[in-house]
């Protein structure tokens, strides 16, 4: 669900072209106050702005921002900007918030790779040390054994993909 912040005559235009081209219902609200208490009761996939409410409530804006969990942020013009360039000003940032989060997850999945490859190199390491122990106990050296074919088994898996 999208909020659209506007006090202006075209917003339930702008309310209805938002929803035709996101897909998704559109909550309108004429004050900060209002979308304010909206934000506190529930989550947002977007929350679009009319600058000109934010800059006549000075004063709550902070509370404002504070709520907006994960919405994405449009800030806009109503009184200068077209329905045309609101929607074209929201599917931008809709794309490049989609672009964000796909890179966002893409170098946490290679940060997370790198470390599972690091934990297991240490771990190759202490079971070729803990092997060359002298006088290790048999069974000690078999699940050692067993360990180090995991870890290796483990790395081949992650070295495939």
């Amino acid at each position: 669900m999208i909020l659209l912040l506007s006090a202006v005559d075209k917003a339930n235009d702008c309310a209805r072209a938002l929803e035709q081209a996101s897909h998704e219902p559109v909550e309108l609200c004429t004050t900060v106050e209002a979308a304010i208490a909206k934000l506190e009761r529930q989550d947002f996939s977007a929350v679009v702005l009319d600058e000109l409410v934010i800059d006549s409530e000075v004063a709550q804006e902070a509370a404002l921002y504070k709520h907006l969990g994960l919405a994405l942020l449009v800030c806009s013009n109503f009184a200068i900007a077209s329905v045309e360039r609101l929607v074209r000003e929201f599917r931008r940032a809709s794309q490049r918030r989609t672009r964000e989060l796909a890179d966002a997850k893409r170098h946490a999945a290679q940060a997370f790779g790198q470390e599972l490859k690091d934990t297991i190199t240490a771990l190759l390491l202490s079971c070729e040390i803990a092997l060359k122990t002298p006088q290790l106990p048999p069974v000690a050296e078999q699940k050692m054994q067993e360990v180090e074919a995991l870890a290796k088994q483990l790395s081949n898996n992650l070295a495939a993909n």
